[in-house]
């Protein structure tokens, strides 16, 4: 037996473990006690990694159709023969058409994603399709009109001081097991610790039940919440001066706005008093140090983009952005070159796509702060054919079908619509029983990594111990279709192995000498700004956001109430009486993955709905019992599980179901899917996002 030090991708926590081999074979995954960056802890999806990378249902060899789509009819191929294949037909239709008529899409962050984005702009595509729009992205573009970057919860200690005081806002990775490159693991250990502990949900979350003030607001109200708790930080004169007046722009003009949004206006229409909304405020604005972990809960509204906004004003005014224990700006280690594109816009390869055809982008224009592909667009241009139909598609690590809210109008634009269409993926999925070519992805276990930590203050060593089959590393794959078409002024490396070399070349390590490391750390330097200023066209921390305001959007933030809701549709509520919220983390799963792992599925063998124990006995219902679960758009069935947790008019439901254990094509995912539930007219009119923690619904029993 041997263990080697590694770094888990089971989500986007990036645990450090250690992996125990009995030859080249993988026995057992356990957390690395000695991590700064997760302390021992893995969740079960970690644990679960033997099973994922050793499963019979794996893919193993790329495959070709042979029969119609969605006649589960393949024929095994060689990697020379779907690799040509793939860059025939890209060639091809690019010829035909142009290169905007194939498109690129991913699912949620994985190793590969510093490379699909750079793939398609040096194709010459502008349509890059993903999620991001209800999935990190709102905060990342909010962060990066205020003051630059994107501020991150500094729970580690490293500057001398942890979070007196911690507010989590729509985020609960203490039982998902981490997101966004955070571990819960260490956030609880912060928890603990902290002086005081605010928690802003519907839902009584784990940490709700010992803080301090646990605000339980209506769902979608999330940006009233915050611009009252705004108000009386102002009002109550408990800013910080010192860096209001020396380093904010707009700060007057806040004033002014907020004015009359006082927590008595707040709470009509968020369901929390006004009296503990102000305390909440008071807590978070007199005990410093002070950070605020927030998640997808801020993310799926219609009013994601300014409630993001309202959120950065809170850490702004209060002075706790780059100071240790509050939401900081951390810095890379030195020499390693940054490969995410969140801190390198260049890793994208925007520099390869012209301008004018960036302007062809499918939704060009239509959100003017999403920089994608905008997914609902999209796949409602393939059916119609307007601006036009792209003809070909590459999917990596993504089954739309099952995660985006158009399932049925993905399914019929694969089905019927698209000319060629390529997966890539661990299993065989709804989504890629309707492509043309299904390739076999590596597993993290599979691969060879630099990872780059939480936005970063490290990297850790990633290294590839074992292979099943001829599964490849999606980025390999990746580097070959854009040798293949020529691309090698945006690819000038073989390989991943050789550009991995490259990343850590300045730092005097090869790769295998870094793993020997397993870790770089930076040096933190806080409160940059004093300094180097912010990286925003004032250099100031934009309170009122000068590109915003030239763009003729509201500069300082705005409330925007949920489109279908007992307020702005009253008569509809009648009918639809139940507020649907669904996307909330599954500790088990990872959005659609992890179906097939048994371990993980013993866990969380059927798709659950929470309600409130009094609305299921008005309705006749008990714990367990199958029920359906309706909206204006369609129904779907799922389990119950009574909750007192959440207010009696809301329920939860777990996203993203499928059943791989039920017959191809479909495995059932039309059956229990509550995305299917989501129409797909209404956006946040600045970046797209959708309403899927705020919608309408009913409960009947099966």
């Amino acid at each position: 037996m041997r263990t080697v030090r590694s770094a888990c991708r089971g989500c986007h926590g990036v645990c450090q473990v250690l992996v125990h081999l009995d030859g080249d074979r993988v026995v057992k995954v356990t957390g690395d006690p000695e991590s700064p960056t997760s302390r021992g802890y893995l969740c079960p999806k970690g644990s679960a990694a033997p099973e994922l990378l050793y499963h019979p249902d794996r893919l193993t060899h790329p495959l070709r159709r042979v029969g119609e789509r969605g006649e589960n009819r393949w024929k095994k191929v060689s990697w020379e023969e779907a690799l040509g294949e793939m860059a025939d037909n890209f060639n091809r239709i690019k010829q035909e058409s142009g290169a905007e008529f194939v498109a690129m899409a991913q699912g949620t962050g994985k190793p590969c994603t510093e490379w699909t984005g750079r793939f398609a702009n040096a194709f010459g595509t502008p349509n890059f399709v993903g999620p991001a729009h209800i999935c990190f992205l709102p905060r990342v573009i909010a962060s990066g009109l205020t003051l630059g970057r994107l501020p991150i919860c500094d729970i580690y200690g490293l500057g001398g001081e942890k979070p007196a005081c911690i507010l989590i806002w729509g985020c609960n990775i203490t039982h998902s097991g981490a997101a966004d490159g955070m571990c819960g693991g260490m956030l609880q250990r912060a928890l603990r610790e902290a002086q005081k502990v605010i928690v802003v949900d519907p839902r009584r979350i784990g940490p709700a039940e010992t803080a301090d003030h646990w605000l339980q607001l209506r769902p979608g109200t999330d940006g009233a919440l915050a611009l009252a708790m705004i108000n009386t930080i102002i009002a109550e004169d408990l800013i910080d001066h010192h860096f209001v007046d020396n380093y904010t722009a707009g700060f007057d003009k806040l004033v002014e706005h907020v004015s009359n949004l006082t927590p008595e206006w707040a709470e009509p229409i968020t369901r929390v008093k006004a009296s503990d909304i102000r305390a909440a405020a008071r807590t978070y604005a007199t005990h410093s140090p002070a950070c605020l972990q927030w998640g997808n809960g801020v993310d799926m509204s219609v009013c994601s983009f300014h409630t993001g906004r309202s959120l950065l004003i809170l850490m702004g005014i209060t002075g706790n952005i780059d100071r240790p224990g509050g939401n900081v700006l951390w810095v890379p280690p030195v020499k390693v070159k940054p490969k995410s594109i969140l801190i390198n816009r260049e890793q994208r390869g925007e520099q390869f796509l012209p301008p004018e055809q960036k302007k062809r982008m499918i939704a060009a224009g239509k959100f003017p702060f999403c920089p994608n592909t905008h997914s609902p667009t999209f796949w409602n241009s393939v059916i119609s054919g307007r601006p036009y139909r792209v003809r070909g598609m590459w999917i990596i690590g993504s089954n739309p079908m099952v995660t985006a809210t158009q399932g049925m109008k993905i399914e019929q634009a694969l089905k019927n619509h698209l000319e060629f269409v390529v997966v890539s993926d661990l299993f065989m999925t709804p989504t890629a029983q309707l492509a043309d070519l299904v390739l076999p992805a590596a597993t993290w276990l599979e691969q060879d990594d630099v990872v780059f930590f939480h936005k970063i203050w490290c990297v850790i060593a990633r290294k590839k111990l074992t292979q099943v089959g001829e599964a490849r590393d999606d980025r390999d794959v990746i580097f070959e279709i854009a040798h293949r078409l020529g691309l090698q002024e945006a690819f000038p490396w073989k390989d991943s192995a050789e550009y991995l070399d490259w990343v850590l070349k300045d730092t005097g390590l090869r790769f295998d000498q870094f793993c020997e490391k397993g870790i770089l750390l930076g040096e933190m330097r806080y409160r940059k700004y004093e300094m180097d200023g912010f990286r925003t066209p004032t250099g100031k921390f934009e309170i009122s956001s000068s590109v915003m305001e030239e763009m003729g959007v509201s500069p300082l933030p705005l409330f925007r109430e949920p489109p279908l809701s007992p307020v702005s549709t009253p008569e509809l509520t009648k009918e639809f009486p139940l507020i649907l919220i669904s996307g909330t983390k599954i500790r088990n799963f990872f959005h659609s993955e992890f179906r097939q792992i048994e371990s993980l599925r013993q866990g969380n063998p059927d798709p659950l709905v929470e309600i409130h124990p009094d609305t299921a006995f008005s309705l006749g219902i008990c714990d367990g019992d199958w029920v359906w679960v309706e909206s204006p758009v369609a129904r779907v069935k799922m389990r119950t599980k009574l909750f007192e947790g959440i207010s009696p008019d809301v329920v939860n439901a777990q996203h993203a179901w499928w059943f791989p254990e039920e017959p191809p094509p479909e495995y059932g995912w039309k059956r229990s899917n509550v995305n299917l539930l989501y129409g797909d007219t209404h956006f946040d009119p600045e970046n797209g996002s959708e309403p899927l923690r705020s919608y309408l619904c009913r409960i009947s029993k099966a």
